[in-house]
C-alpha cells in the first residue's frame, strides 16, 4: 500500500506545472485616467528553470479583453501597439520585462476604473508552467523606467493610452 501511495504521489508531482520555475517581480498596472477604456500591466518575469518557457496569454476580470501587446516603431516617430499572438519568450535562467514602451499585458474594455492602490487579479498562462495567478497593484503615479516615452499610442482599434 505504501508503494502505491508513493507511486501516486510521484505521478501527481510530475503532472503539476512547474510553478517554482516562474516568478513575477515588481508588477504594477495603470490606466490613462478614471474614464479610460484601456489599461496595462507591467512586470518582470523570471525563469529559474533549466528550459525556456513562453508567456502565451493573460486573463483578468477587469476587462472585456486581455491581450499580450508590444510597441512597434512605424518610423517617423510613430509607435503603434499591436497584439503578440505568439507571446513572449522567457529564457531558461533569464528574465523578460514587460515595461512601458515595450511588451505589456493590455486590458481593453475596462469594466471599472483603475484607481490608485486598487488590486487587479491577472492570470498569466505559460506554455510549460501553466496558469499563474498574481495580484497586481494599480500605480498611477509611477514614472516610466525607460527613456522611450510617447504621449499616446494607437492600439489599432481607435483606443489611445498614455503609457
Amino acid at each position: 500500500m505504501l508503494k502505491s501511495l508513493l507511486s501516486s504521489a510521484v505521478a501527481l508531482t510530475l503532472a503539476l506545472p512547474a510553478f517554482a520555475d516562474i516568478s513575477v517581480a515588481d508588477p504594477y498596472a495603470r490606466a490613462a485616467g478614471p474614464t479610460a477604456k484601456a489599461g496595462a500591466a507591467f512586470m518582470v518575469i523570471e525563469n529559474t528553470g533549466d528550459s525556456d518557457d513562453r508567456l502565451v496569454g493573460a486573463a483578468s476580470d477587469i476587462a472585456a479583453r486581455v491581450e499580450l501587446h508590444t510597441h512597434k516603431d512605424m518610423g517617423e516617430g510613430v509607435m503603434r501597439m499591436m497584439q503578440v499572438e505568439e507571446g513572449f519568450a522567457v529564457p531558461a535562467g533569464g528574465t523578460h520585462a514587460l515595461a512601458r514602451g515595450g511588451d505589456h499585458v493590455m486590458f481593453m474594455g475596462l469594466k471599472r476604473p483603475m484607481n490608485q492602490g486598487d488590486m487587479v487579479t491577472v492570470t498569466l498562462t505559460f506554455e510549460k508552467a501553466g496558469d499563474i495567478e498574481i495580484d497586481v497593484p494599480v500605480d498611477l503615479e509611477r514614472q516610466p523606467d525607460t527613456e522611450m516615452q510617447h504621449d499616446s499610442a494607437d492600439h489599432g482599434d481607435g483606443m489611445k493610452m498614455d503609457h
